[in-house]
């Protein structure tokens, strides 16, 4: 990254040596914050401080978990945006994309005081990194929402809680398949002899998931899983392109039914519907897919269709062709696009070595770290200067361009150091001048080109005419919601006691009591429970 000159100084110092380097990291020039709509926010100084803010996101309405979606509303919740390793304002990749209209929920007629939370008409999870399912907890999102999802590759920082999602749904309210589509091997032969040809594409991933998780699957069986007259989504109409059912033993309409959807990952439209990810006549929602550029042969970026908006997750790429073909979409242009962007290798470098210049460490620890951060740059990601090209070679601007998969921070967009680090912002605005950062947390349709950086729990609510980016307002202690649907008619556990009366099989199947402490008689519950006593003794 290009950095203004540095006085005082005698020779060329490593700060001064990364002017040419930054130049073809970052495509970046040099000079203070400078274009209408610069937030005025002082930047920090320290790119390690641990209490440094988003001041943006500080600032946007609230938006209350729970919020029914307007008929013509299409939703998307980060509930995952930063880079690996995650932290706390971040948690690995994850966006719940949803459509409406609202569906309102509905009661167990046998218990018509318990809530029963409402849901969107067509729900996705796309990606699903470690930490996310806090989030999906905190915006009170029932397992019984999240049965797709939707993998870009298969990277841990965009798998982590899949598994959590898997094994713990079926004990709540999720009582039917868990579907997961991503791509297909990647068809890349080991280096040495034998010059293997792995297995590694979303089947394989999904079947070493289920059997790793078997323990945690039988051990919850004792509880019912499933529930009468379920229809299977191929015979309800959803049209995929992998139809071959569960990995494993399990019914296929079991909780615990793993259901891949493998991708061609080389398609991309060149021949009419050759890369149909998902499309369900009923809600109206389309899923493509396409290839990107990422570590390894295999990833893949997203775009939805619904009622006349669209929206693309390219997840992690280097900066590739396919991106502003799928958003220029035959010249209609998509109303968000979402795309990766990471911070230049330097000061990705200083951030982790918090420090705020290369001359505070120790030369070869410092070039080192950076060549590093260098490699996995080169290999894998768009830094800030290639996101704003990517932005000129649209031909109609995205009324909403998202970058994500970025540690956001107010210095980290607006720079730091009086500005000798240039921040996110004006290095995309080298690229389309006209970007706006937009503070009000309004985006209106008009053309221009309108940006912003995802954190977690920014919700994006899509209609026609406008776009509003809010910031869901949640409590640390928010418990998993639960029931998101109740089934009257559920199917009796795997490990059953035979007793037609209760929603759950015989707890002890599976265990040895001989040393259990149990209650006297005395002080017990109502329903003989030997643990429990109501005296709370």
């Amino acid at each position: 990254m290009r950095m203004k000159p540095q006085h005082g100084k005698s020779g060329i110092s490593r700060r001064d040596s990364l002017k040419l380097s930054g130049l073809a990291l970052g495509g970046l020039v040099g000079g203070g914050l400078s274009g209408s709509g610069a937030r005025p926010v002082r930047a920090a100084d320290d790119p390690g401080d641990p209490a440094q803010l988003y001041t943006y996101f500080q600032e946007l309405p609230e938006f209350e978990p729970g919020t029914p979606l307007e008929d013509n509303e299409m939703r998307i919740t980060f509930m995952g945006s930063g880079f690996p390793t995650p932290r706390r304002a971040q948690a690995e990749m994850s966006l719940f994309v949803e459509v409406g209209p609202w569906i309102e929920g509905t009661k167990d007629p046998n218990h018509p005081d318990n809530p029963v939370y409402g849901r969107a008409t067509d729900s996705f999870i796309f990606d699903c990194g470690a930490g996310a399912s806090t989030n999906y907890a905190a915006m009170r999102i029932p397992f019984s929402r999240m049965d797709k999802i939707f993998v870009s590759h298969l990277h841990g920082d965009h798998v982590n809680d899949v598994g959590h999602v898997y094994w713990m749904g079926p004990s709540v309210d999720r009582k039917s398949p868990l579907y997961v589509w991503g791509p297909g091997p990647s068809g890349v032969k080991s280096p040495r002899p034998p010059r293997r040809l792995y297995d590694d594409g979303t089947r394989a991933f999904c079947q070493h998931l289920r059997e790793a998780l078997r323990w945690a699957t039988e051990s919850f069986s004792f509880q019912t899983t499933s529930y009468e007259g379920y229809d299977a989504p191929t015979r309800e109409g959803w049209i995929v392109p992998d139809k071959r059912g569960p990995v494993s033993d399990d019914p296929p309409a079991d909780g615990y039914a793993l259901i891949p959807i493998e991708l061609d990952w080389t398609k991309y439209g060149k021949r009419e519907g050759d890369n149909l990810a998902y499309y369900n006549p009923k809600t109206g929602v389309k899923i493509t897919h396409f290839p990107v550029i990422h570590t390894r042969k295999g990833a893949i970026g997203y775009k939805l269709e619904w009622n006349g908006l669209s929206m693309i997750y390219t997840s992690d790429t280097k900066p590739e062709k396919h991106c502003i073909r799928q958003a220029n979409n035959g010249g209609r242009g998509v109303d968000v696009f979402i795309h990766e962007m990471i911070l230049p290798a330097d000061v990705l470098t200083m951030k982790t070595m918090r420090i705020t210049d290369p001359d505070d460490v120790d030369a070869t620890l410092w070039q080192l770290a950076l060549d590093a951060a260098r490699t996995v740059q080169n290999s894998s990601h768009t830094p800030q200067g290639a996101y704003g090209y990517l932005l000129s070679q649209i031909e109609k601007a995205p009324r909403l361009a998202v970058a994500t998969h970025f540690t956001v921070s107010d210095d980290a967009i607006l720079g730091f150091n009086d500005a000798a680090y240039m921040g996110a912002l004006e290095s995309v605005r080298l690229h389309v001048p006209d970007a706006t950062w937009d503070p009000g947390g309004v985006v209106p349709n008009d053309g221009a080109h309108h940006i912003t950086w995802s954190t977690d729990l920014m919700v994006l609510r899509i209609f026609p005419d406008t776009i509003r980016v809010e910031r869901g307002v949640v409590s640390d202690y928010t418990f998993q919601p639960y029931p998101g649907a109740l089934y009257p008619d559920q199917n009796p556990p795997k490990y059953d006691d035979g007793d037609p009366l209760t929603l759950y099989g015989n707890a002890y199947a599976q265990i040895d009591t001989t040393e259990a402490i149990v209650s006297t008689e005395e002080g017990g519950d109502d329903d003989g429970n030997p643990t429990y006593r109501k005296d709370g003794y």
